[in-house]
């Protein structure tokens, strides 16, 4: 079961074979963010209190595409096609 604080592989996507951690889970979208993988744009508005223009940060990757990487005996099973 992936969990937050926990290391994951990516399975799919454009962050395929890289490794990160867990920073949050959504449960009821099956979905979680990992941390550094799928980087998006925002673009802010500037404000009174904040100065805006367009920043980088993660976005919700699916669960389907993470696999837990076991910790204990550092070993990465490779995905096979």
């Amino acid at each position: 079961m992936i969990k937050k604080g926990l290391k994951v592989l990516v399975l799919a996507g454009k962050d395929k074979k890289k490794e990160g951690e867990v920073i949050e889970l959504d449960r009821r979208n099956n979905r979680a963010k990992v941390k550094d993988i799928n980087m998006v744009k925002k673009h802010v508005k500037t404000t009174k209190e904040k100065k805006g223009g367009i920043f980088s940060k993660e976005s919700f990757i699916n669960l389907s595409n993470l696999k837990l990487i076991n910790e204990k005996n550092k070993e990465k099973k490779e995905v096979k096609k």
